[in-house]
C-alpha cells in the first residue's frame, strides 16, 4: 500500500543561478530546502534531486557546471538523482516509476522555478492523484516582464491552494507548517 512520502528538490542547479538569472531569496530557499531533507532522511523518505538534462540542445549539457547542483545544497549518497528533458518532470523520465518502486502517493515539492517546472510538475502529480504539499517557502523563480519573482511566487502559491484536487490532495505551506505538523522524528541510535 501506497503511504510513503517523498522530496522533490527540481532544478536547484548552477546553469539556473547566475549573474544573468538571480532568483528570489536563494540562500533562505536553499537553507530551507536543506532543512527539510534532513527531516525527511530521518523520516526515512526519499529525497529526490531533479536535474535538467539539455544534452544536446546546448544548455544544461550533462555532467557541465550548469548542469551540477548547486553547491551550497546537501545530497547524501543515500539521495536520489533523476534527469529530466522537459518542464514537467515527469515526462520521460524515470520518476513516476521509482516513486511506484518506492511506494510513494505524498510529495513535498521544491525547486526552481516557480511558474515553470515547479508549476509543471504540480500539475502533472496532479493527474496522476499524488497527494501534493508545495512548500510555500521552498521555491524561487527569477524576475518576469510583467511580475517580479517575490510576486510571481505568492501567485502561484495562491493558485495551489485553490486548485480542485483530484483523488489526491494539494496543500500550500511554510516549511514551518510543514515541520509543525510531523509530530515524531524518530532518534537515531
Amino acid at each position: 500500500m501506497k503511504n510513503k512520502k517523498a522530496l522533490l528538490i527540481i532544478d536547484m542547479q548552477k546553469g539556473s543561478f547566475t549573474p544573468k538569472t538571480p532568483r528570489f531569496d536563494t540562500e533562505g530557499v536553499v537553507e530551507r530546502i536543506n532543512e527539510l531533507a534532513e527531516i525527511c532522511r530521518e523520516l526515512d523518505f526519499p529525497v529526490i534531486f531533479i536535474q535538467h538534462d539539455g544534452t544536446g540542445k546546448g544548455a544544461f549539457e550533462k555532467n557541465t557546471t550548469e548542469w551540477e547542483l548547486l553547491d551550497d545544497l546537501v545530497v547524501e549518497p543515500t539521495d536520489i538523482l533523476i534527469d529530466k528533458y522537459a518542464n514537467d518532470v515527469f515526462y520521460e523520465s524515470e520518476l513516476h516509476s521509482k516513486l511506484m518502486e518506492l511506494n510513494v502517493n505524498e510529495l513535498y515539492i521544491t525547486g526552481c522555478a516557480t511558474d515553470f517546472c515547479v508549476e509543471s510538475t504540480i500539475q502533472s502529480a496532479l493527474t496522476k492523484d499524488y497527494n501534493i504539499t508545495v512548500v510555500a517557502d521552498g521555491h524561487t523563480t527569477g524576475e518576469r516582464p510583467h511580475l517580479n519573482a517575490e510576486k510571481v511566487i505568492e501567485h502561484y502559491n495562491w493558485v495551489w491552494q485553490n486548485m480542485i484536487p483530484t483523488k489526491g490532495n494539494i496543500a500550500v505551506k511554510y516549511l514551518q507548517q510543514i515541520k509543525n505538523d510531523i509530530t515524531t522524528i524518530p532518534v537515531k541510535s
